[in-house]
């Protein structure tokens, strides 16, 4: 029996995961599933939005599914998000954008996988605020060095990139597409203008590509590729990206098959992974029974595929598309008209998905 921590977080978390659980326990994976908490509710009783039972019960599993989370104000934590995929070093963020017949979106038949660097460039978090001392300081030596000036009254974000950091992302991109059966691993970059960053960057992804040479490889510039994925979008199937491009990226690529409420999300290391849903946490629909748990039941097909239950995920993922497709028992945001009086509630749309996994079984 597999372990596995299921965070509950807050707003419409603690509904959606319970969705999410009783859809993926339907299936007839044996699973343990420990159940913690994070996020703004918890925060008023234990003083933190992420207590270390937490953290531990998940680097102990090296699974959890996670509802998601607000990030309460002024706790000290930047992101409760981007704190946990620091502290388990989670370098690789995957988010599939699949299109399923009966969501509404100008496009048909994407099938795209977003590979995001998830801990270095500008999201590193290496910042120099504007009128400090140190920033001051750094300006100084930085105009001393260089040709170009940078203006006294600027606030400054470091972007690195590394050999290390690029080669393990891009290697995870190929032995990804290798696992699924995919045919091809994009680069994405602005080698044109940063030529030691995103230089670098191209160079590594083209030496790893050298090595995975089963696999076809291509570079593209990242304004580029947007207008490439809204003008042609079959083109394309596996893209690596660093991590701030990774971010917009993602989010486009979501908006091509019908949003962020049908895209699922992992933040993957060495040594854990964390499946989540890539929305918020919608904090005004808390207990209304009325939100759509279909990115995290889809993030928990990811977590099943991760642990080899491939049987289990395709049951779980089939049975989502045939309620998707058949457009009755669906939240009202699935609906034509949002206000159709026939939407069903969450609980209710995880009812109808677990109805046709028996079913298939």
């Amino acid at each position: 029996m597999t372990s596995v921590t299921l965070v509950t977080g807050d707003g419409i978390g603690p509904e959606i995961a319970e969705a999410a659980r009783r859809c993926i326990d339907a299936t007839g994976v044996k699973i343990n599933w420990e159940i913690r908490e994070a996020g703004a509710d918890v925060m008023a009783r234990q003083g933190t939005p992420l207590p270390d039972a937490t953290v531990e019960s998940i680097r102990k599993n090296g699974i959890a599914l996670k509802a998601p989370i607000t990030t309460p104000v002024g706790t000290g934590f930047r992101s409760v998000n981007v704190h946990l995929r620091q502290a388990l070093d989670l370098y690789a963020c995957l988010r599939p954008c699949k299109s399923y017949k009966g969501v509404r979106s100008k496009y048909t038949g994407i099938d795209l996988v977003v590979v995001r660097e998830n801990t270095e460039d500008l999201y590193a978090g290496v910042e120099f605020e504007k009128g400090k001392d140190d920033t001051a300081e750094l300006i100084n030596w930085l105009n001393s060095h260089s040709k170009k000036q940078i203006r006294q009254d600027s606030g400054i974000s470091i972007k690195p990139i590394s050999i290390t950091g690029t080669r393990r992302i891009v290697q995870f991109a190929f032995d990804y597409a290798r696992k699924m059966g995919r045919k091809k691993v994009t680069s994405v970059h602005k080698a044109n203008i940063m030529k030691f960053t995103d230089g670098l960057w191209l160079e590594v992804s083209r030496q790893v590509a050298a090595e995975n040479s089963d696999i076809e490889f291509e570079d593209r510039i990242v304004d580029n590729m947007c207008m490439q994925l809204v003008q042609k979008p079959e083109l394309y199937d596996v893209l690596v990206l660093p991590n701030l491009y990774g971010d917009i990226l993602s989010d486009l690529c979501a908006g091509l098959v019908g949003g962020l409420g049908v895209a699922p999300g992992a933040n993957i290391g060495e040594k854990g992974a964390i499946f989540e849903a890539t929305h918020g946490s919608a904090p005004k629909y808390k207990g209304l029974n009325k939100v759509n748990p279909i990115a995290l039941i889809l993030s928990g097909v990811l977590m099943l595929r991760h642990i080899g239950k491939m049987t289990e995920a395709d049951k779980l993922e089939t049975a989502v598309a045939a309620v998707i497709a058949e457009g009755k028992d669906v939240t009202y945001d699935m609906k034509e008209d949002r206000n159709d009086p026939s939407a069903v509630g969450t609980s209710q749309m995880a009812d109808a998905i677990i109805a046709k996994i028996k079913k298939g079984s």
